[in-house]
């Protein structure tokens, strides 16, 4: 028996040959377009072009030609767009692993590089594997909120995510063809796929396309669930926010940081002390305690909270005065831009902003209460953003000062 790798006969698996290849092939053809596509709408979500704080991925360049103002409506737009990318991207996992082994043989294929042409293909191959682990495993971390890797996510999966499609699509263009041809045939035909020395078969290939499936299927249902509340999320064991309700009543739905993690003070959010700072057109000042912004014209939205690690909620009832009406206390009739910076010390997105048409919408609130009780801490009292479809860390908690103008 041989023991290398770069001989034939060492990869004895009657399993591997193109039509297998092809099939996991088509299949991640399919689902890879649909996570690159989910994941550049999470990115423009984020309103990146606005300001810099919004942008976790400087001098992108060219690879933002596609921002656009993000919208508000349907409100639960967000949520979707970001359950489809998490849910999809794990369910793919075994699809991955499955299609990886069924090439690993062309990896060790010697020469390295038979042509020019060839030596190109190798290269797109190396990129190709190495970029979907990189983007795997770096999603799956962020999932598990596990940052181990160096520096940001945020520039890390997006320039990754480039690289990794450009691989993909230029690997598509080329094997395409010869995949649908492997697809039609009845025989398969000799490659180097096919071991010169096979092993005696112990499952056929279509019951390794049903474990592969079963695999999917199986992290399917233990992920989904983060997108619902009740009994379903509880089924979501693999996502960190799948088991019980933070508590119970009014504020019983999942947060990501609790006032403790982002070293809220109870002593600043004290109605004695706690005050929102206003700051408009030509620098108007304004400064509203709790009890003031009680008496202002309050207004009720139900919308959910969703997060970039997959999680959402179901329509919470929010209830607090309206963005553009705190926009015309300080000379704006036409609803601007604004910076929201919170009492937050540390982390990302402690401060963030929102567009004009964000600001604009009458379903976006600074949150006084949800669900028919006052905030609770780890919600953001005493006073938090809610904006439809819009990403849960622009939905900004324990708010300090808005500042309204062109940004």
């Amino acid at each position: 028996m041989p023991r290398s790798p770069f001989a034939p006969s060492f990869w004895r698996s009657p399993l591997r040959g193109p039509w297998l290849t092809s099939v996991l092939g088509v299949v991640l053809l399919g689902g890879i377009t649909v996570l690159f596509v989910t994941g550049l709408l999470s990115y423009a979500a984020y309103n990146p072009d606005l300001s810099p704080v919004n942008d976790k991925t400087p001098d992108k360049g060219v690879l933002g030609f596609y921002l656009f103002s993000w919208p508000t409506d349907p409100h639960w737009l967000y949520r979707l767009n970001q359950g489809v990318h998490v849910t999809l991207g794990i369910t793919l996992i075994p699809v991955l692993l499955a299609k990886l082994w069924s090439v690993v043989p062309k990896l060790f294929t010697l020469p390295p590089a038979r042509s020019l042409a060839h030596a190109l293909e190798r290269i797109s191959l190396l990129l190709l594997v190495g970029g979907a682990l990189f983007e795997f495993v770096t999603g799956v971390l962020n999932v598990q909120l596990d940052y181990v890797f160096p520096g940001s996510f945020y520039p890390l999966h997006f320039y990754g995510a480039w690289v990794f499609f450009s691989a993909f699509v230029a690997h598509a263009v080329l094997k395409m063809p010869l995949a649908w041809r492997n697809l039609r045939r009845l025989r398969e035909e000799k490659t180097e796929l096919v071991s010169p020395n096979p092993a005696p078969p112990t499952v056929s290939r279509r019951g390794a396309l049903w474990f592969v499936g079963s695999g999917s299927l199986l992290l399917f249902v233990t992920t989904a669930g983060q997108n619902f509340d009740g009994v379903l999320r509880r089924t979501a064991l693999l996502a960190p926010h799948g088991g019980a309700e933070p508590g119970s009543g009014p504020g019983g739905f999942q947060i990501n940081k609790t006032a403790a993690y982002a070293g809220i003070d109870p002593g600043e959010t004290s109605e004695e002390a706690w005050r929102l700072v206003v700051v408009g057109r030509a620098g108007r000042t304004v400064r509203l305690d709790r009890a003031e912004l009680l008496q202002l014209p309050l207004h009720s939205s139900a919308l959910p909270i969703a997060c970039v690690e997959g999680w959402s909620t179901s329509d919470q009832w929010w209830r607090g005065v309206r963005l553009r009406d705190l926009a015309a206390l300080v000379g704006y009739d036409d609803p601007p831009d604004v910076f929201v910076e919170s009492l937050q010390r540390h982390g990302a997105f402690r401060r963030a902003a929102l567009r004009a048409n964000q600001v604009a919408d009458p379903r976006s609130l600074l949150a006084l209460s949800v669900n028919g009780e006052d905030l609770t801490p780890d919600h953001g009292h005493p006073a938090r953003i809610i904006v439809p479809a819009a990403p849960g860390v622009l939905n900004t908690k324990w708010v300090a000062k808005l500042t309204f103008g062109d940004l």
